[in-house]
């Protein structure tokens, strides 16, 4: 098997030459910038399997390099790995399109666990599962990602539409708050509890904001539920 390669953009230089040691290290092919621009510019040249990012980088802040990524490759995994750590920092990361969010300081045994699980769900969403998710009248085509209820286009962020995707798969199910920290953030759910009560009041107020069957539903104390039927 090819050997997976990692990009890493960091301009701290003593933890991105300890990142590529390690990566190295574990089997990885890595590269490393420590510049947005540089970044950039090697993405869009060789394209990689995953890339870490920091946010707060020179020549291109970790927001606009990781939107650029998603841009130029949909299915290339990013983490974002900064010491920025208010909600409202990790809610823009995984609105640019990040993957995942670890704080510094980190445990780099916990960064390659995210890398595997992130990397092993990559490989399995190359596989065909079909092309439109359906419930009711809403509509989700993971070709195009786009999302139409009754009709009516709806408009999601890299982020909602796969919080959105994960609850069509297991419509009529109640999932919990662990269930989508592990299935669409790949994180300690514990951590990230209000970022997901976050999304889930975002994808609701645009899937269910207009209709009167209200098709994403809360158990309290259980977690949440896209309900295809009413009652």
């Amino acid at each position: 098997m090819d050997e997976r390669r990692i990009l890493v953009v960091e301009d701290e230089r003593k933890i991105a030459d300890t990142l590529k040691m390690g990566l190295t290290e574990h089997g990885f092919e890595v590269e490393v910038a420590y510049d947005g621009k540089i970044g950039h510019q090697l993405f869009s040249a060789r394209g990689y399997d995953l890339v870490i990012l920091d946010i707060n980088l020179p020549g291109m802040n970790g927001y606009d390099l990781c939107k650029s990524i998603r841009h130029i490759n949909e299915h290339a995994v990013v983490i974002m790995l900064t010491s920025m750590s208010t909600l409202e920092n990790k809610i823009e990361a995984y609105d640019a399109g990040a993957d995942d969010y670890l704080v510094k300081p980190f445990a780099f045994r916990e960064l390659l666990l995210r890398i595997g699980v992130l990397l092993r769900r990559a490989l399995v969403h190359t596989v065909p599962v079909g092309n439109i998710l359906r419930a009711a009248d809403l509509e989700l085509n993971l070709d195009t990602k786009e999302v139409a209820r009754g009709g009516k286009k709806i408009s999601l962020t890299a982020k909602e539409f796969q919080l959105l995707e994960y609850l069509l798969r297991n419509k009529n199910r109640v999932v919990s708050r662990a269930d989508l920290s592990i299935n669409v953030w790949d994180a300690d759910f514990k951590s990230n509890t209000n970022v997901i009560d976050v999304y889930i009041s975002y994808v609701r107020n645009k899937v269910d904001r207009d209709f009167d069957h209200k098709l994403i539903q809360t158990h309290v104390g259980m977690g949440y539920i896209l309900k295809e039927r009413a009652g």
